[in-house]
């Protein structure tokens, strides 16, 4: 575990690195081997020989960890180790911290709420909460949750980063993040275009928190945790992982990789990226919930009206948003999802449209088109490759 105070020789560097990473950011079956593991197949090794590229990539992750899962088939590709210093491999059951893909939870809570008549994709700002700024007012549940409402991003706001790179264990109040932004005008036209913000997934949580009068946290363990068995699934306050976790690095040329796992509040994140789960839990949640199992056919139908824009940060193929959900076109086919990265690291949930197919793809680095473009663009390239093997029959 990391000191609240990083070393005095790095801790300007961590600091300042960590506000800008955060700002860039921000199953049944699923088993350990079994002593007898089967000799894979030379479409396998060739995946494991591309997450191993990826590690041995400059600025690359320490590990990495792939679950591919048809039907009842369940296939663990890994890469490098869980923590620096050991020969532990990732495995499906570790921690970590999901970043932005928790904004599919978000979507699964809010859309839930849609279908039992709680919200409407056309409430407002205005009406649900309307001690939020005049400004917002207009700004629609459905522009929330595909990034058309124009909102501002806390996680840019000056006042945000400093504190953040002050101490960036510090707990926030994440049901004021909002606060930050209060005095800006909208972006855009709310509807009129698309632009990925964080702000947008704390306004639904307390959407959902206004109409229910129940917690963000007690909404997810109700209508996504225990629905799906999501036993090491959770969205804390503090900075502390559960036993065991992948660990997550900062990895700068010309320098040690700094294990950078516990260096943040998951507080100043909330309902916008501060969920920690495992790939085992992930795979289950990505199934049910890219597969359109949690709601109903109208408001799934109203969830895939797409729009041109790419998650953060960019999935394999081609991008476009619908409500909490992205659509990824590869050369092999269409599988729907979210991707996500936080400091130490970077994550891919997918799965086909009727959720038989899946894909959890985590690395234990922070890789997004601000600090690494390149290595972003070769990540894409593989996780391709493994929609592909996804995919074929």
């Amino acid at each position: 575990m990391l000191p609240t105070r990083p070393a005095p020789s790095r801790s300007r560097r961590l600091r300042l690195s960590t506000v800008a990473l955060v700002a860039g950011a921000c199953v049944a079956g699923l088993v350990s081997a079994p002593a007898q593991a089967k000799e894979p197949s030379p479409g396998e090794r060739e995946l494991r020989q591309r997450l191993w590229g990826l590690v041995r990539a400059e600025g690359g992750p320490p590990g990495a960890i792939a679950v591919l899962r048809r039907g009842d088939d369940v296939r663990v590709v890994r890469a490098g180790v869980a923590e620096l210093g050991t020969d532990r491999s990732p495995q499906p059951t570790d921690h970590m911290r999901i970043a932005s893909t928790a904004k599919a939870f978000t979507g699964a809570v809010a859309l839930q709420l849609v279908d039992r008549g709680k919200l409407r994709l056309d409430d407002t700002i205005g009406k649900r909460l309307p001690a939020l700024p005049a400004a917002w007012r207009r700004v629609t549940l459905r522009q929330l949750l595909q990034h058309t409402s124009g909102l501002p991003d806390y996680t840019t706001a000056p006042q945000f980063v400093r504190l953040l790179s002050e101490d960036p264990r510090r707990r926030f109040d994440s049901r004021r993040l909002l606060d930050f932004v209060a005095g800006e005008p909208l972006a855009f036209r709310p509807g009129s275009r698309y632009r990925y913000s964080n702000s947008d997934n704390i306004a639904v949580a307390l959407m959902a928190e206004a109409v229910t009068g129940r917690p963000y946290e007690e909404l997810l363990r109700t209508t996504v945790y225990r629905p799906l068995n999501l036993r090491d699934t959770s969205l804390p306050q503090g900075f502390r992982l559960p036993e065991p976790y992948l660990h997550g690095y900062e990895v700068a040329p010309q320098e040690p990789p700094e294990d950078v796992s516990t260096v943040l509040s998951a507080s100043g994140v909330w309902a916008s990226g501060g969920i920690v789960s495992t790939p085992k839990d992930l795979t289950s949640f990505i199934r049910a919930y890219a597969g359109g199992r949690l709601i109903s056919k109208e408001t799934r139908r109203q969830q895939l009206k797409w729009v041109a824009g790419g998650s953060e940060p960019a999935g394999p193929g081609r991008n476009a948003a619908g409500l909490a959900l992205f659509r990824y076109t590869t050369r092999c086919g269409v599988v729907y999802g979210h991707t996500g990265n936080f400091p130490g690291y970077t994550q891919l949930a997918a799965a086909t449209a009727d959720g038989s197919r899946s894909l959890t793809f985590s690395l234990t680095a922070q890789v997004n088109k601000e600090n690494k473009p390149e290595l972003l663009e070769r990540v894409r390239d593989v996780q391709e490759d493994f929609v592909c093997d996804l995919l074929k029959r």
